[in-house]
């Protein structure tokens, strides 16, 4: 396939799954193995296009950050409350990432460890949508900090590739309690911190496999990962508040389970 194509499909596949509860990592891992890609090359485009997705999250909620940041230097409750929680949940997934960076990099390496994650994280999805209580908290603010750690807690699960890092906050944040709507708010929120400080860590140490034929790449990928994460989130908020999470556990089921038939068949 030709770069600049292949470059696209990535960035469609970012932009798409970044932010849903599906696992974007996952799905550039199984679409570099099922369009036989070379994984060696494309591994760090692909860390380098995720900005484009984080870049959607303060385009599309551009308004909530600066009365946020406006209130913050007002001392208002609300929005030092809102900081708190986000970097609260953010704390343990830096410090666990950061520790176990070097054996995370070789899980990204196994197609067969996301077909699995998406089969459990699916069955886990139905299992929370039937159990959880939540209350309507009505805002990121109006999260409790002990929930707040507890969220942080789980997000450390999608290390694991296929997963999924918006997956496990939102089923997390719902089993303790937060309504679908502030839960699915948190988890892009949460996204910020967590994927500027990944992205960094992992650029940081691949920088050195970015070639100058890559850089234009890269813009055609963040470009396009970010045009499709606009729509994404917006539809996603959309579907969760009628339909719930339902839809997408059913997605992973499937998709983990054809998946894990075809790389058994190679």
């Amino acid at each position: 396939m030709d770069s600049t194509l292949t470059a696209v499909v990535l960035g469609i596949v970012e932009g798409l799954t970044e932010y849903l509860p599906v696992s974007s990592t996952g799905h550039l891992i199984l679409a570099t193995e099922l369009l036989g890609f070379d994984p060696a090359r494309w591994s760090v485009f692909n860390i380098a296009i995720q900005p484009g997705a984080i870049l959607a999250i303060i385009v599309l909620y551009w308004r909530t950050f600066w009365a946020v940041g406006t209130g913050a230097l007002k001392r208002e409750p609300n929005s030092l409350r809102f900081i708190r929680n986000v970097l609260i949940a953010f704390l343990p997934a830096a410090v666990i990432g950061f520790a176990l960076k070097d054996h995370l990099d070789t899980l990204l390496e196994n197609a067969v460890v996301v077909a699995w994650a998406l089969i459990i994280g699916g069955i886990a999805i139905l299992i929370v949508e039937k159990l959880a209580k939540p209350k309507e908290l009505h805002g990121v603010a109006n999260v409790g900090f002990g929930t707040s750690i507890m969220v942080g807690f789980v997000q450390c699960i999608a290390m694991i590739p296929g997963v999924s890092r918006s997956g496990a906050t939102i089923l997390g944040a719902m089993s303790f309690g937060v309504d679908r709507r502030t839960a699915a708010e948190f988890s892009f929120f949460l996204a910020l911190p967590t994927l500027v400080g990944a992205t960094a860590l992992q650029l940081l140490k691949h920088h050195h496999e970015i070639t100058a034929d890559m850089y234009g790449l890269i813009a055609i990928g963040f470009t396009v990962s970010f045009v499709v994460a606009l729509a994404v989130i917006k539809a996603f908020l959309a579907i969760v508040t009628r339909h719930g999470f339902g839809p997408f556990a059913w997605y992973r089921i499937i998709a983990g389970t054809a998946a894990l038939i075809w790389l058994h068949s190679k």
